[in-house]
């Protein structure tokens, strides 16, 4: 076969990312600081073939079932939709990128496999985790690398995210792309210019001991995105004027956490949900999501959700004793608690090269 050694497996993993600070999404022009966690993440396996395959899950690209029962159950509990689609797509667009660039693709075909841990609906970016993962086996199995921008990789995988109707923005994709901990600055100005924000990692050992909260089996997401969007859009003065303070946060974070003012980042994270609930509202963000904030608060710990909701980072600045008693409420309500691992960006040297070009 063409251009690639036969015996060679190829295999990345992308990690699960948490949003810690700034606004709901890039679209709304702001600012964010997201991190990279090892407790979770994406797999996928990509050897050359004779033929073109894209191996379903055995979990979640299910076909087949002993019964109803367990079709329904099935669905009730996973949806409609595995990873296979979200391999397609991202194939779909890496390809059309390369070809619309003049970046020349070997004619070697491939078995493509995934495999992810990623609690679903939980606000950490399972699907993006498996097409991020796919887009850089594509990089390595094709050798072009170097020829697609580190700063590019973030759309690319956004856009096979939108070919299948995914509502999303970029700042996920800049977290698991980018790795470790990264403040993002999505001006206008830079995004109309260059098509992406500005990116910079910061260092992974600011972070205080984190904590994430999360159920196993979500089943009250609510109507996370609402119709902020439009209300933004047309001008809303409450909701401009919202997303301009929930930027500040971001930028404000990133200093307390320069500076290790923990106690200005706990009240930070808390100011971040406050002002999303304010503008989102209790029905949009469901019963769930708000009951593993207040589960935090009630003992005294600074929480936000990890995403558009599905989980909560939580900061215990009291430290030992106070993760005891979040350890106890959440046992009580019947959520997971766990410490958060913060993972390493694992960009290469050649990936680091695309960033100054």
């Amino acid at each position: 076969m063409e251009g690639v050694d036969n015996d060679v497996m190829i295999e990345h993993k992308a990690y699960a990312r948490v949003g810690f600070l700034g606004n709901p999404s890039d679209v709304y022009f702001g600012k964010t600081i997201a991190f990279s966690i090892s407790n979770f993440f994406a797999t996928v396996k990509l050897r050359p073939s004779k033929d073109l395959i894209i191996q379903p899950h055995p979990t979640h690209d299910l076909l087949n079932f002993s019964s109803p029962h367990q079709l329904v159950d099935r669905l009730n509990s996973e949806g409609y939709y595995g990873g296979v689609r979200l391999l397609m797509a991202i194939y779909k667009v890496f390809y059309n990128y390369c070809k619309e660039n003049d970046i020349h693709l070997h004619h070697t075909n491939f078995t493509l496999s995934y495999d992810t841990n990623i609690p679903r609906q939980s606000g950490l970016s399972g699907s993006s985790g498996i097409v991020c993962a796919a887009l850089n086996c594509f990089l390595d199995f094709y050798k072009v690398r170097d020829l697609i921008k580190v700063e590019v990789r973030p759309k690319l995988i956004l856009a096979a995210e939108k070919e299948l109707g995914i509502v999303a923005g970029l700042q996920d994709r800049v977290a698991q792309v980018y790795g470790g901990l990264v403040y993002m600055d999505f001006n206008k100005e830079n995004m109309e210019k260059m098509g992406h924000g500005i990116y910079i990692p910061m260092d992974l050992s600011l972070l205080p001991p984190l904590y994430l909260i999360y159920a196993e089996n979500p089943s009250d997401s609510g109507k996370v995105h609402s119709k902020v969007r439009q209300r933004w859009l047309d001008g809303d003065e409450f909701i401009v004027s919202s997303m301009l303070e929930v930027a500040s946060i971001a930028e404000e974070g990133k200093t307390a956490l320069e500076e290790k003012d923990y106690s200005k980042l706990a009240a930070l994270m808390n100011r971040n949900f406050d002002l999303r609930r304010l503008m989102f509202g209790d029905a949009a963000l469901g019963n769930l999501n708000l009951e593993m904030v207040e589960v935090a608060r009630k003992v005294g710990a600074a929480s936000k959700f990890t995403g558009s909701g599905g989980a909560v980072v939580a900061y215990c600045p009291e430290g030992t004793s106070q993760v005891k008693l979040l350890e106890d409420e959440c046992r009580k309500a019947g959520f997971v608690l766990t410490p958060l691992e913060p993972f390493p960006s694992r960009l290469n040297e050649m990936d680091l090269k695309t960033m100054n070009m």
